[in-house]
């Protein structure tokens, strides 16, 4: 049964993430002790107990979200007795859930994933001045259209792009404030469903984020990555790779480019993968994945019987939810 190890981006955090996991599994307590060495601090604490309007600062989400990810991943392989990667096809993240992804995959160590998304986070967070950019999701109009409407609404100078391409019919677009909210006005007008900015601390995913790209570049220089067992659907291309130096490209593209998920889970389809395993806090991919890949079989791995249900699902070929 071809499967695809799938990994939640920003947004998904909530305090409390990845405890039950932590308590009920030594190797996924070990996560999150690795992150906290990496680190320097106890982000552990944070990701348990909160406060969350800390946890979602872009510096702690990142790297909690990302140890959150993988603290799944080495609980069901602990149940499991094997790597994951010999069970599943492919690994694909949204946005900071590719390198959840390529840590899971063997490419990068949990330590320096948590380092790069710390790094991450700050650089995505200083690239842009507060209160500069913005970000809307855009519901109910086909991805062109918002595209369209992103290219309209770029006046003056000002960056406006289709940032995420989530589902047909879901998008987010992102750049200067105003041309942001141009483009919420522009896609109403053209019949979206819902068309609201987002709370978020920047505008991802756009050019405006180039100067984070070079940061990030520089610091995955100094980083080992070795090449993923199993291929990863990149973000960039929605096309998968294993070459360390095509990933580095694409994880320093990633910054300004769009997350082409609609595409990605177009190429899990017709690659035939008729199972999806979201590992981490959210439900979020797992829901895209009911329209995207219709009949396949969904699991989250968020809790112990959720985990204890994708090793035997792995293990035997067993039925999602």
């Amino acid at each position: 049964m071809p499967t695809i190890a799938v990994f939640p981006g920003q947004g998904a955090q909530e305090p409390g993430m990845g405890r039950a996991l932590a308590e009920a599994f030594p190797a996924a307590r070990r996560v999150f002790e690795e992150v906290d060495e990496a680190l320097g601090e106890s982000l552990s604490r944070l990701v348990f107990e909160g406060p969350a309007e800390t946890l979602t600062l872009t510096r702690n989400a990142q790297p909690a979200l990302m140890a959150t990810s993988l603290a799944a991943v080495r609980a069901v392989e602990s149940l499991l007795g094997r790597a994951l990667t010999t069970a599943v096809d492919y690994v694909a993240g949204h946005s900071l859930g590719e390198y959840s992804a390529l840590a899971a995959a063997g490419a990068l160590s949990v330590a320096d994933a948590a380092r790069l998304l710390r790094l991450r986070g700050e650089a995505m967070q200083a690239a842009v001045p507060v209160g500069t950019g913005a970000m809307a999701a855009i519901l109910g109009l086909a991805t062109e259209a918002v595209a369209a409407v992103a290219a309209e609404a770029a006046r003056d100078g000002e960056v406006c792009e289709l940032a995420n391409d989530n589902a047909e019919g879901q998008a987010v677009v992102s750049g200067h404030r105003t041309a942001v909210l141009r483009a919420v006005e522009l896609a109403r007008a053209r019949g979206a469903r819902r068309a609201v900015l987002l709370e978020v601390s920047a505008p991802f995913h756009c050019r405006l984020m180039a100067p984070a790209a070079e940061r990030l570049a520089a610091a995955l220089d100094g980083v080992a990555l070795r090449e993923p067992a199993v291929p990863l659907v990149a973000n960039v291309t929605a096309g998968p790779v294993r070459e360390t130096a095509r990933i580095r490209e694409l994880l320093c593209r990633q910054v300004t480019a769009r997350v082409r998920w609609r595409e990605t889970m177009a190429f899990a389809r017709a690659a035939g993968v008729d199972r999806l395993v979201e590992f981490g806090a959210g439900r979020v991919l797992t829901g895209l994945a009911r329209r995207a890949l219709r009949g396949a079989d969904l699991f989250n791995v968020r809790e112990p019987a959720e985990a204890e249900a994708v090793a035997a699902a792995l293990a035997d070929g067993g039925e999602g939810r």
